[in-house]
């Protein structure tokens, strides 16, 4: 498993997390949205994911991560 920790804006609420979190469990990833800290702490195999699919789930939902 490969943990990367993302900063995501556009975050505000729990409909935010649950969209978040949501898509990533979709996608195979486990991911912990920390609203105040404005990051997205993620969980992948990299072998069934790029970091790069993980971060184009997270942008779908209609946040930036950096």
């Amino acid at each position: 498993m490969t943990n990367v920790e993302l900063k995501v804006n556009g975050m505000s609420c729990n409909h935010c997390v649950n969209s978040i979190e949501g898509a990533l469990k979709e996608i195979g990833a486990e991911g912990k949205v920390d609203l105040g800290g404005g990051k997205v702490a993620v969980a992948f195999d990299e072998n069934q994911l790029t970091l790069d699919a993980v971060k184009e789930a997270i942008e779908d939902q209609g946040y930036d991560v950096e």
